[in-house]
Parts: C-alpha cells; structure tokens; sequence
C-alpha cells in the first residue's frame, strides 16, 4: 500500500503545502457545492491554499478517499494533517476553531468580524 503512486503523489502535495484541498472543480469554478462551501470558508478567512481537482484524474479521485479513510470530497489538510470534509470544515469555520487551527499551525488568518 506504501508504494502506490498516488499516494507519493498526495503525500508530496500534502507535504509541501500548508493548506490543501482535494475538491471537484478549481477554487475559481467548484464543480459542486461541498467543494464550493468549503473553498468559501477558506476565502472568508483569506486563507492561500492549493486547490487539487480531482475530476482530472480517477485514479487520484479514489486514490484520496483510501488515503485518508474518508469516502467523500472535498478534502481538507492543513500542515499534512487530515482536517476532514465539507460538514467539519464549515462546522470549525462557525465556531471559530478553524481559523484558531490554522493560526496555531502558523497560518494566517483574516479577522471574519
């Protein structure tokens, strides 16, 4: 499992960006409205992240679902580690807790007040 391409891809994205977001679509067009909530969450909070559109390649679209354990996109990771989906991120984005991870991971954030 350690040696299959995609995931060295995806470790390698994963591991040279800070916040990462496997989503359907780009940041400036998402193909579907998950990916869109959560691409806003991280422009409200003015947050630079990679976008990765996985409609590009299905190997990478089934690849990051058994990466991370997780059966649905988008995907959100800050500084490697996995946050979670569409309904977490826009959860920690109403409670305030992810601008707190990101600012504690050494990410900037803009104040949303």
């Amino acid at each position: 499992m350690d040696d299959n391409p995609v995931f060295d891809r995806i470790r390698g994205d994963v591991e040279e960006n800070d916040v990462v977001l496997f989503m359907k679509g780009t940041p400036v067009f998402p193909q579907c409205g998950f990916s869109a909530a959560t691409v806003q969450a991280l422009t409200l909070l003015g947050v630079k992240f990679k976008g990765i559109d996985v409609l590009q390649d299905p190997g990478l679209r089934d690849g990051i679902k058994e990466f991370s354990s997780w059966p649905t996109i988008p995907q959100l990771y800050i500084k490697g580690e996995f946050v979670g989906g569409c309904d977490i991120v826009r959860e920690m984005y109403e409670t305030g807790e992810l601008s707190e991870l990101l600012n504690s991971n050494g990410i900037e954030t803009q104040s949303t007040t």
